[in-house]
This record gives structure tokens, sequence and C-alpha cells, in this order.
């Protein structure tokens, strides 16, 4: 194993999960090359997920992944730990320390060399430096935060529900700040977990005791997506009772509330920051390339520009593209492409051919309002025009998404058990996730 090439991938979020399971089968399996994934986590959840595991609409235990047992089927090496330095001279990247929840070390700091180095450490939220939103707001971008959310959220209901059966004012005002597709299919399925919980006993906390703001700075919701899909969102979003606050930066987030840029301040006792992404700072302090966001600059082969043996790919990636000024935008489906790509990349390489060029292809934005409805519009790969859907139609495109990420993972058989495990879990547990 020693003498074989070594290729290491750093992060096994959506492309890089996808990336070391086709390596593994393909060169791994073989013993033409020795893959090895790196992550801070025991398991792998998809990201576009995660609103959905916070709402407690989906149960995370029945759809996470855990890297050991995967690695030893798709015959890669999983390394538990998180990236914190890089020595180019030396090929090497250092993991930190493992701590445990008390605080102790379980594992030392750890040196693992490579021949071939691919990042795909994902995105964080991107706060602005806004005065009070580290300490006043959550964010969902690890499994760990979104479960912490879904604590708060059951802990928060049944608390309004008890003042509520005391004969006290017992509102909920929930705040999501930032109206791009994370925020606002949060706030379908927290109008959804509104109108659930009652069902289950919380009798005193109606759903109009739970108000549910969307503030957006942007003149308009989906910023980043056609005109017609923020026209048709905003009117589903009313229909839910949901308050759709545009042209409103906020200037500062307190521990009951948030303060607007114009002074106007509005009662919260749960707030979500959901308003933009950067990449993990440490990625600004490895030596190479960099953007403001500290994404990595990286050749359209998606290898870094000041070191062709490390590649970028997914949301920390800054990719540039033929005949635009933008480089790829950091979606699900890009990083998806982007694995896909670089899986053929790096085949070739071993065998002394070319790398291949990242060309992006946008196949549309789909919207889910959680049980209610989706709305999205779908790319025609010959007309290059867009096509409008929704209800039932657009349901089906969403969540083909998902199931192609579990056919990268699993193959087509072991998607098709899942599936049907899906649907019988879901005859047989409620519809929200109660603890």
């Amino acid at each position: 194993m020693e003498k074989l090439h070594h290729i290491v991938v750093v992060g096994g979020g959506a492309g890089g999960l996808e990336l070391a399971t086709r390596l593994g089968d393909k060169l791994g399996k073989r013993q033409k090359a020795r893959i090895t994934l790196v992550d801070a986590g025991l398991t792998h959840v998809w990201k576009p997920l995660l609103h959905e595991v916070a709402s407690g609409s989906l149960d995370a235990s029945t759809n996470e992944i855990n890297y050991r047992a995967h690695a030893r089927k798709h015959h890669y090496e999983f390394q538990l730990g998180e990236m914190g330095g890089l020595d180019r001279d030396k090929r090497q990247i250092v993991i930190n320390p493992f701590h445990d929840e008390d605080g102790e070390e379980v594992v030392p700091e750890r040196h693992i060399p490579y021949d071939t180095l691919v990042i795909a450490v994902g995105s964080t939220a991107n706060d602005f430096g806004t005065p009070g939103a580290q300490e006043n707001c959550m964010f969902l971008d690890s499994l760990h935060q979104a479960r912490r959310f879904h604590n708060l959220m059951l802990n928060a209901f049944l608390r309004k529900n008890h003042e509520g059966e005391l004969g006290r004012d017992h509102a909920l005002p929930i705040t999501i700040i930032g109206a791009g597709a994370t925020g606002v299919e949060l706030a379908a399925e927290l109008r959804l977990a509104s109108r659930e919980l009652p069902v289950y006993g919380m009798n005193h906390l109606r759903p109009e005791d739970v108000s549910i703001s969307l503030v957006e700075a942007a003149d308009r919701i989906l910023p980043a997506l056609p005109p017609r899909l923020s026209v048709a969102a905003t009117k589903e979003l009313e229909r839910q009772k949901v308050d759709v606050l545009t042209g409103q930066p906020v200037s500062e987030v307190r521990a009951q509330s948030i303060v607007m840029k114009d002074g106007t301040e509005l009662p919260s006792d749960m707030t979500i920051w959901a308003a933009g992404i950067k990449a993990p700072a440490f990625l600004a302090e490895l030596g190479l390339e960099t953007t403001r966001g500290n994404q990595l600059v990286t050749e359209q082969t998606l290898q870094t520009t000041q070191d062709e043996n490390i590649f970028a790919l997914g949301d920390c990636a800054a990719c540039p593209q033929p005949n635009s000024e933008r480089p790829v935008p950091p979606r699900a489906q890009a990083a998806h492409q982007m694995a896909d790509t670089l899986f053929k990349t790096l085949v070739n390489r071993l065998k002394g051919d070319e790398a291949v060029p990242f060309v992006y292809n946008d196949h549309g934005s789909l919207i889910n309002f959680s049980r209610y409805t989706t709305v999205g519009n779908l790319m025609g790969n010959l007309s290059g025009r867009s096509m409008y859907i929704e209800g039932k139609v657009a349901r089906l495109f969403y969540v083909s998404l998902y199931r192609m990420h579990q056919m990268a993972l699993h193959g087509p058989l072991r998607t098709g058990v899942i599936w049907l495990m899906d649907k019988i879990s879901r005859a047989m547990h409620p519809r929200l996730k109660l603890h």
C-alpha cells in the first residue's frame, strides 16, 4: 500500500464522498491507488436535507451514512479529524487532535502524506460581521447544529404550550435571516411543525401562536434564482402564513430580537441565520490562492492555481467557466458534477493522461415547501430555455435529486432497498421526530 499512488480527499460532503466512493470502487478495489477520506464527523447526511432534520420532518439516524462502514464496502480508508494545515514541500496534510465531548484528547495530531490532494470541505454560514449574530443566532452548517436546533425548537414549543395552559402569553416568534433556498425551505418546514405538533398533545399552542418571519436584504426572496420563482415562492409562503420581509438588511441580532438597518426592531425568540456562505477560514492559511470568501482559486481542471497536485471541488472551490466572469455557483448539483469530472481526471492522472476541464451545466432549481408543494425551473439542454414546473411533477424531480446522490454512493440495488425502507418508516413513525 505504501508504494501505491495516494489520493487523499478532505471533506465527506456531497462531492467529496461521491468522489472517494467512485475512486475506491475503481482504483482502490483493484489496488491501483490508495484512497483516503478525511472528515471531522463520523457520519454523512446530504447537506440540502439539514433543514428537514432541524424541523423534525426527517430523522437523520435513518438517512446518515457511517464513513467507516461505507469505506469498508467501497475500498477506501477513513480518517476522523479536521484538517488544520498543509505542508506542500513534504506533501502532507495536518490533522488536528480529536477530542471527545469532555475535552479529552482521543487521537493526537497526525500527518497524512499524499500524492494527490483533493480539498472538498464545503462552506459555512457567512454572518458578514453582523453584531450579535454569532452569539444569538443558530446555524445549519452541520448535522450537529441541525440536531441542536431541533431540540431547542421542541423545548420552545413545549415551554410555550405550558405557558398557554396556564393562561399566560405564549406567542413564539421565529425569525429566519436570509431568503435563499435554505431559508425559504426552512420556513415551510417550521410552519408544518407548528401545525403538526398540536396533534401530539400540545393542544394549547396553536399554529397562529407561532409567527415565522423570513427576512431578506435583497428586494426579493431567492435573489439568485429567476424572478418567476421568487414570485411563486413568495405567494406560497404568504399562503402558509409566513411573513416575508424583503429589502430589510439586518444591522444587529439581539437575544430576543433583531434590529433592521432602518432601526425597526422585530421580536424573535429563535433566530436562524441562513444569509450567505463562505469557505472555511483555514483555507486562506494554506499558502494557496484564495478569494475574499476563502474559496480556493482553481483552473478549469479544478487544479489549484499554485499547486498542480492539489485539487478543490464543491463550495470551497472558485472554478472559472468559459465565457463567464463568475465562478461556478456553490450548489449541490455543481459539487456532484465536479466529482464526476474530477474522477475522470484522477483516473487519467494515473495513466499519465491530461486533466478534464470542468464545464458546469445548470439543470435548474427546485424549491420544496415541505409537504405543501414544490416549485422550480428545469433548464432545457438543447434550447437553453427554462421550463417552470410546480406541484407533484416538481416534487418528483426534487426527490430524484436525493435519490441520484444515493445512487452515486450505493448503486441502484441498495438505493432501491433504501427507498423501500423509507416508505415503511414513514408509514410506521410519526410525521415529525418528537425527541
